[in-house]
């Protein structure tokens, strides 16, 4: 059962931001220290990669874990209350999400996600950051 009524809610599910979330500007951070410059939200490629390196046709989607359902991740939780109805939005969520990582190799692209979990550490986000961008260790 819901701890919050309809109203309260539903004023939470507005406050979710599909861009320029927490997570995204973590990633951001990183690759300026980088020293890599990127794109953001480019519309013209499909599902509109957060974060775009055209140089190195590199399209960086940072997922969020509840919402694109990261495997044996504690946060990608399924709510008891209309299990039905957030499974199958789930579900779409997923299908969704690889047919636009298809669709972008069809183009040419290296799509890449990085996800929620992985920018609380900045040490596992950098590395996970130098190896997509293959870049030499230090």
């Amino acid at each position: 059962m819901d701890h919050l009524d309809p109203e309260h809610r539903s004023e939470n599910m507005r406050r979710v931001r599909g861009k320029d979330t927490r997570p995204e500007l973590t990633v951001r951070r990183a690759l300026h220290a980088l020293g890599k410059r990127f794109r953001l939200h480019r519309r013209d490629l499909p599902g509109k990669p957060d974060i775009v390196l055209a140089k190195d046709r590199l399209a960086i989607f940072v997922h969020g874990c509840f919402w694109h359902r990261h495997d044996d991740c504690p946060r990608a939780s399924t709510p008891s209350t209309r299990k039905e109805f957030w499974v199958a939005k789930f579900e779409r969520t997923v299908v969704r999400d690889a047919e636009q990582a298809a669709a972008l190799r069809a183009a040419g692209w290296r799509p890449e996600v990085i996800w929620e979990c992985e920018t609380r550490d900045s040490e596992r986000l950098n590395e996970r950051l130098r190896r997509i961008l293959q870049l030499e260790q230090p």
